[in-house]
């Protein structure tokens, strides 16, 4: 029987993973090996727009469908979404306190082509552990794990149709929270964007 947690890997994760992260501490694994999950965050974040909650999706290649391992999955370049993704980023947080800080480095994962998914959001959560001062250490699964405590199973954890499993919802300053109050469980950017250093102390 496993018994240490196993999480998913999430692209741009939300808020209330990484809080998770901060209870499970060191022993966790990232599962590799799990099939794709579709609708859920491995390829998808939400940021704030002006307009309310806004989705990007990683385009996946076709045949991407749920018998795919994660490790197997690739991301489709059929058209520009890196280029997409970017200007959202740019356009919802440009007049955050910290957009600036870490938008040179943040960008160069709008430039560079990955090939699988996985790759894509590992890289990105290494990037935003530094950024957030996590010391956390990214060991992946060597297998698919059946058997496991079920307390320590997080690979159905946090999917975008639901708000009841939500870890973190405190509430922190936003861009556009007059307009639309303020939303919880956004991608963790929106929290690094708005808070800077500070992002670790409200996780």
């Amino acid at each position: 029987m496993q018994n240490t947690a196993i999480l998913p890997l999430f692209y741009l994760p939300p808020v209330g993973y990484f809080s998770l992260l901060q209870r499970v501490g060191q022993d966790f694994l990232i599962e590799k090996h799990e099939h794709l999950a579709k609708q859920t965050y491995r390829n998808r974040a939400s940021i704030y727009s002006p307009n309310g909650k806004l989705d990007l999706t990683v385009p996946l290649v076709k045949g991407s469908k749920t018998h795919t391992k994660m490790k197997d999955v690739r991301i489709s370049y059929d058209f520009n979404w890196q280029r997409l993704h970017w200007l959202s980023l740019e356009t919802c947080y440009r007049s955050s306190a910290y957009f600036e800080y870490y938008e040179d480095e943040l960008s160069r994962f709008y430039k560079e082509k990955f090939e699988f998914l996985f790759d894509y959001n590992l890289e990105l959560m290494e990037w935003l552990n530094k950024k957030l001062k996590l010391s956390v250490t990214l060991n992946t699964t060597t297998s698919y794990e059946d058997e496991i405590v079920p307390e320590l199973d997080f690979r159905g954890m946090m999917n975008p149709k639901k708000t009841d499993d939500i870890v973190n919802n405190k509430p922190y300053y936003q861009v556009f929270e007059d307009r639309h109050q303020f939303l919880p469980n956004l991608s963790i950017v929106d929290l690094l964007f708005n808070q800077g250093p500070q992002a670790r102390l409200y996780l």
